[in-house]
């Protein structure tokens, strides 16, 4: 397990939003294990075992009675490791689209203190991403919306594999219940100073896809991004 070199070593505690991913999500809890202290998955009122297969994997497990959409379920799952004293936060999708092996990448900022949010970037190293074209053309139209005008710039504003600082943690204040709240953390991070940096990630993409229509959810987060950035202002 990867520590910052001091004899107090920082607590660790992944969190893992999911809906009906049951035929996932033992595996990414499983892999999260081995690099942090503390696994807790937020079941978002899904119908299938999810809950069953995360606590046998090892998980904490936090149940929502209907499914509330990804930002409650993130802002559960944040509620809940700072009540556990988190120390970092590591934030990863249960559909095993990101790869728990890499952890320790998002990690090494905050324990070098280089960061406050470390966001795992598809675009930093394109050879590592197999994104469909509509898929990426849509984050790249949010991404652009969000660094429109500003010094502090990312390339992937949708990857909501991160690592995040407690002080961090502490000063948002998510109200998006959909995947808005993934623009939402960056641009408050932003506006109050908080150091933002990227590390390059691998993904994969299943062949079950998404249920979400890829439409509608571009832009409906693009007009989330319009919306809260008018609001910083």
């Amino acid at each position: 397990m990867l520590r910052r070199k001091s004899s107090v070593q920082p607590k660790i505690i992944a969190v893992i939003p999911a809906y009906n991913e049951e035929g996932f999500i033992g595996k990414v809890v499983s892999g999260a294990r081995r690099y942090v202290d503390e696994v807790i998955v937020v079941d978002d009122g899904s119908t299938d075992d999810t809950a069953g297969v995360a606590r046998a994997a090892g998980a904490r497990v936090i149940k929502h009675k209907t499914n509330q959409g990804a930002g409650k379920a993130t802002k559960t799952a944040f509620a809940a490791a700072k009540r556990s004293r988190a120390d970092i936060v590591v934030s990863l999708d249960g559909d095993a689209q990101h790869n728990p092996d890499e952890i320790p990448r998002l990690l090494a900022p905050i324990l070098n203190n280089k960061a406050d949010l470390v966001i795992g970037s598809r675009f930093l190293q394109p050879r590592l991403q197999q994104m469909p074209g509509y898929r990426k053309f849509g984050i790249d139209v949010i991404t652009f919306l969000y660094n429109l005008g500003s010094r502090v710039r990312v390339s992937d504003s949708q990857c909501c594999f991160r690592a995040h600082t407690r002080r961090l943690i502490e000063a948002l204040n998510i109200t998006e219940a959909g995947f808005g709240f993934s623009v939402q953390v960056l641009i408050q991070a932003r506006k109050k100073g908080f150091t933002i940096t990227e590390v390059p990630i691998s993904t994969i993409y299943h062949a079950r896809g998404s249920t979400t229509n890829p439409v509608t959810h571009g832009l409906g987060v693009a007009f989330d991004v319009i919306k809260h950035r008018l609001f910083s202002r």
